[in-house]
This record gives structure tokens, C-alpha cells and sequence, in this order.
């Protein structure tokens, strides 16, 4: 079965809005002005809140993720209090969305802060590696943020890793300066038991370009939000993700783009994969195009591929739009099982049934894995998409293809 996609694009004239304007969230620093979610919140609907325990009260652990990094000449990374943060990030990327966000921010101890000074050029990508205990009958609770900030006209690739066993509410915030050009990498390959909940809020600037990828493979429940909003025209922020859920697994991914100044541009493209009893993937890409934000042009795009019997994949995109005057808006959504016709195409050339099954997933991954501008980390992954196949197929793990061309089109 093909997968099963809906998809429209938005013209001058149309509006579609959700049931509560995102621009009506509350944001706040303090935890009190979120109350413990039930589960029938609408942000939190999907999420399973009863399993999320200690990470969810407002108190301080005192404990930390061991931190390994790699930075290349001229990239520093110093700390800042939590007071001085909340200050500057009050004209920056916002106060936190949810309970989750604000209780990290609050009692994360200190703020991380890696500079990349303005002009700046690095080569070689900058390297953080988070990693909690490697085994225990109970993860350590951990609050953490980093504050990532780079100068006009500087250029950078960060690679995020969380690793290990933890328990880990985190904070990432983000500053684009104008013409700036910033990759975040965010990589999530957890022990089976960690639970991670994180906000990546980011600040583009003028004629800016953001790119922000999310790999999401290991965790109990992972739960990512992120945040772009535009400080001047002339930004653009790209958003794209990776996931694949195994039995028992809950990964959930949330999108907002807050588009208020003019003539911005957005691109969100997220593909998951799922197999086994009770693995779930949630996907929501909201977009709100304010009054002012004439001259935008957006999209997004979600598609999941449904390997087992007993797995569920929830996807919502949602835009809202407050002006005419744009370029264009639309967003498409898919979920399904193996494509049979590229099935039959591979196999009648000869191709056993369960390389034809791997050939298709590494090519309905491969355009993503290609866009990641670090040669090792793509390899890696595709390497990682193997180990996940080998579990629903049987078969050992063969060495990955090259990733760019690994795509299977019938002819």
C-alpha cells in the first residue's frame, strides 16, 4: 500500500485556522504559570504525562549530564546565570512554552553559553556530547541549557549527541545574527529506559539562514519542541527530522514557526519509521503567518512508514494565516505501509524480499541523511537505520549503501 498523503497548498486569499491561535500560548519563566498537564491539553494530548514522573516538578536535582566537546579554533563556551539569561532571552527566541521548558530553565543551575563570534567561519563542526549513566534502575533527574549564539555573518555546524541513561529535561536557545548562517544537529540516541523532554527555541535574523535537524532514535519518550521566530526580513529557517520508533517507544515531535515579520521563508520535512507492538511516533507542525508577515512562503511536510502490525503514527499539521498578501502556504501529510509496487519492481529483478524491504527504507531516509553536512554523521546514521531494520526483518545488518544513492524509484 502506497503511502496515504494529503496535501494543499494555501493561496493569497485563504485562511486556515486552528481551534486556539498559537499566538494566545502562554510563555512564561515561571513554572507556576503552567500547571501539571493531565493529558487533555491540547499540547500535551498525545503525550503519555503519567509517565513522565520527576521530570515534571519544580524543584531543583543538583545533578548533571557528563559533557564531552570538540571546538574548533575561535568557538567559545563559557556560563551564564539563569537571571542574566531570562534578561536577554526576553528580546530573543521567548520565555519558555511549557511546564517542561520553564521547570529546566528555572533550575538548570547556570546556563551553558557557546559563542561563535560574528564572521567567523568554521570548517569542522562544533561538537557537544551529553551523556548520563550508562546503566541504573533509575535515571538521575537532570535539568540542563545551553544558549547558542552566533555573530552576523558567521557560519557554524553544531552537533548536538545525548546519550546514556538519563532522565533529561532540556533548554536549547538560540541566536541567529543577521547574515548568519547556523546548522544545529540534534541527536538523540538514548538508552531504551531515558526519557528526554526538550525546548530548541531559536531567534533568525535579518537575511539569516537556520537550519535545524533532529534525529531522534533511542528513549523510553523523547518529546521535542522547537521554536523559530524571525527578528527582521530576509530569514530563513529550515527545520528537518529523522525518527525511527521500536516497540514500546514514544517519540514525539513539535513544530512552531512564528512568521511576523515580511518576507521570510520556512521549510519543516520530518520522516519516521515504526515497527513493533505499541511503538508511537507523534508529529505536529504548526505555522502561523501573523498580520504583518507579507511576503511569506512556507511548507511542511511529515511522512511515516509503518513496518509492523501494532504501531501508530499521529500526524497534524496545522496552518493559520492572518494575511493574503503571501507567496504561497500549504503543508502535506503521509503515513503507510511498504509501497507494493517497489516491492514487486525490486523483487522481479531478482532482489530477495527482505533487501527489497531494506532498500526501500534507505531510500525513503536517504535525502534527509543527505542533507546533513557532516560526511561521518551520515554514515553513521544510515548504518544506525540498518541496526533498526535488522530487528523487524531478521536479517543481519548489511554495510549501508552511499547514502546518495540509495534511492529506489520503479521504472
Amino acid at each position: 500500500m502506497p503511502l496515504l498523503e494529503q496535501a494543499h497548498t494555501h493561496g493569497p486569499a485563504v485562511t486556515h485556522v486552528p481551534d486556539q491561535s498559537r499566538a494566545e500560548r502562554r510563555r512564561s519563566f515561571d513554572v507556576a504559570d503552567f500547571p501539571m498537564p493531565t493529558g487533555r491539553e491540547e499540547e500535551w494530548r498525545f503525550t503519555p504525562v503519567d509517565r513522565l514522573g520527576a521530570l515534571l516538578r519544580d524543584e531543583p536535582t543538583g545533578q548533571r549530564l557528563a559533557r564531552d566537546t570538540h571546538l574548533p579554533a575561535g568557538v567559545g563556551l563559557g556560563t551564564m546565570s539563569v537571571g542574566d539569561w531570562q534578561a536577554t532571552a526576553a528580546a530573543l527566541a521567548g520565555p519558555p512554552a511549557d511546564r517542561a521548558a520553564a521547570i529546566s530553565a528555572a533550575h538548570s543551575g547556570g546556563v551553558a553559553v557557546l559563542d561563535i563570534p560574528a564572521d567567523l567561519v568554521v570548517e569542522e563542526p562544533v561538537r557537544i556530547t551529553l551523556s548520563g549513566e550508562p546503566a541504573g534502575p533509575a535515571a538521575s533527574v537532570v535539568h540542563g541549557h545551553l544558549f547558542l549564539r552566533i555573530g552576523a555573518h558567521a557560519k557554524a555546524t553544531v552537533l548536538l549527541g545525548h546519550v546514556g541513561h538519563a532522565a533529561y529535561s532540556e533548554m536549547l536557545t538560540v541566536e541567529v545574527g543577521d547574515g548568519a548562517e547556523l546548522t544545529v544537529v540534534s541527536l538523540q540516541e538514548w538508552a531504551d529506559e531515558s526519557v528526554h523532554l526538550a525546548q530548541h527555541a531559536a531567534l533568525v535574523g535579518r537575511d539569516a539562514a537556520y537550519t535545524h535537524i533532529a534525529v531522534t532514535l533511542g528513549g523510553a519518550i523523547v518529546r521535542l519542541n522547537v521554536d523559530v521566530r524571525y527578528a527582521a526580513p530576509g530569514g530563513t529557517a529550515t527545520a528537518l527530522g529523522l525518527y525511527f520508533a521500536d516497540a514500546g517507544q514514544h517519540l514525539e515531535h513539535r513544530l512552531f514557526v512564528d512568521h511576523e515579520p515580511p518576507h521570510c521563508r520556512s521549510h519543516v520535512e520530518y520522516k519516521g519509521a515504526l515497527q513493533g507492538d505499541t511503538a508511537h511516533t507523534v508529529w505536529v507542525g504548526d505555522v502561523l503567518i501573523r498580520a504583518g508577515a507579507e511576503g511569506t512562503l512556507t511548507y511542511e511536510l511529515n511522512r511515516n512508514l509503518v513496518l509492523t502490525d501494532g504501531a501508530r503514527a499521529d500526524s497534524v499539521p496545522n496552518l493559520e494565516i492572518e494575511t493574503g498578501q503571501i507567496l504561497g502556504a500549504g503543508h502535506a501529510s503521509a503515513t503507510g505501509r511498504f509501497d507494493d509496487e517497489q516491492l514487486f519492481y525490486l523483487q522481479a529483478r531478482g532482489i530477495p524480499e527482505s533487501e527489497a524491504r531494506r532498500l526501500v527504507v534507505r531510500g525513503f531516509f536517504a535525502d534527509l541523511v543527505a542533507r546533513i553536512p557532516v560526511a561521518d554523521l551520515q554514515g553513521h546514521l544510515m548504518a544506525a537505520v540498518e541496526r533498526e531494520l535488522s530487528r523487524s526483518i531478521g536479517a543481519e545488518p548489511t554495510e549501508p549503501t552511499e547514502v546518495g544513492s540509495a534511492q529506489v524509484v520503479p521504472a
